[in-house]
């Protein structure tokens, strides 16, 4: 099974490991879809792990919405754990072993949070009211138990501001140091997903000429973008576009893919480009070839989420 677990061994093709924390089913697929169909397909083990199963996601039409939180049922998030498996699915290489999603704490463990100042970040199972020692035990473990050499999660904003996102970066922060000691001496190195700004705003260029019905620009400033000084890592995934569109397009609940699968929206019917080159800001390094790496501040990018670990 490509999601194994207790994995050792090192970096070379067959023995690198990729663990993505996210917080919400679809967050693995806007961005970091091409990256993992990249790595499945080369050859390493990849496991997704995901904090909460999005219950206070908004969704888009009216073919699930008494699923919602707010529509009834409270149903959404069993339905999304059917959208992330589907999703990985379309990432995992035709023919090869299908990834699998796997929850933090089991599914359902922890509940959406929804955006800060809802009624639904009280709810007593929200991730923002777990304990923060339960959080980051629970991910020790998980890192421990996969052993990766690489760890990606969020930056310090969490993205765009979602309390789950930011807790999902202070979890990975706290609970890194403890699992060292107890990895194994090939290296660990830490990343942030984000957005560059150049690629935002060439991909909205691009997309001007084909905006969906109903569908808007984004404003200046209104998705959020790292300047191309702060990217260290830039992992080209132009041949996996189909698969991440595919892998959007499956979160249907929440996502829609423009007929060019070159662009996407949430329910707010901003557009977004889906990225042939997915970046990320390396945050953290341990053990490893340490020499061999850049860190982007000789203007050098990494192309390659595992160089000098192994």
């Amino acid at each position: 099974m490509t999601q194994a677990s207790g994995a050792t061994g090192d970096a070379t093709a067959g023995g690198r490991r990729l663990l993505l924390l996210h917080a919400h089913p679809d967050d693995e697929s806007i961005m970091t879809g091409g990256t993992i169909a990249r790595y499945l397909a080369e050859g390493a083990e990849v496991r997704v792990l995901t904090f909460t199963l999005g219950e206070e996601g908004e969704v888009i039409g009216d073919e699930w919405s008494q699923l919602a939180a707010d529509g009834g049922a409270d149903q959404l998030g069993g339905y999304r754990i059917l959208e992330l498996t589907r999703a990985l699915a379309e990432l995992s290489p035709a023919g090869g072993d299908v990834l699998r999603p796997r929850f933090l704490g089991g599914a359902g463990r922890w509940r959406d949070s929804g955006m800060a100042g809802t009624p639904s970040a009280q709810h007593p199972r929200a991730l923002v009211q777990a304990s923060p020692e339960d959080l980051v035990d629970t991910l020790v473990a998980e890192i421990v138990d996969f052993a990766p050499q690489v760890i990606v999660t969020y930056d310090d904003a969490g993205t765009y501001g979602h309390p789950d996102h930011m807790l999902v970066h202070e979890t990975t922060v706290a609970a890194v140091p403890r699992a060292l000691p107890q990895l194994p001496a090939s290296g660990l190195k830490v990343y942030e997903s984000v957005t560059e700004r150049a690629a935002l705003d060439a991909g909205l260029a691009s997309a001007a000429g084909r905006v969906p019905d109903g569908w808007r620009m984004p404003q200046p400033g209104e998705l959020p973008g790292y300047p191309e000084s702060a990217i260290t890592t830039e992992i080209d995934v132009t041949a996996y576009v189909p698969q991440k569109s595919a892998a959007l397009a499956a979160h249907a609940t929440q996502v829609t893919v423009a007929a060019s699968g070159t662009e996407y929206a949430l329910s707010n019917n901003i557009l977004q480009p889906v990225f042939d080159h997915e970046h990320f800001i390396l945050t953290g390094r341990w053990g490893g070839r340490a020499t061999e790496m850049s860190d982007g501040t000789d203007g050098v990018r990494e192309t390659d989420l595992f160089s000098g670990v192994g």
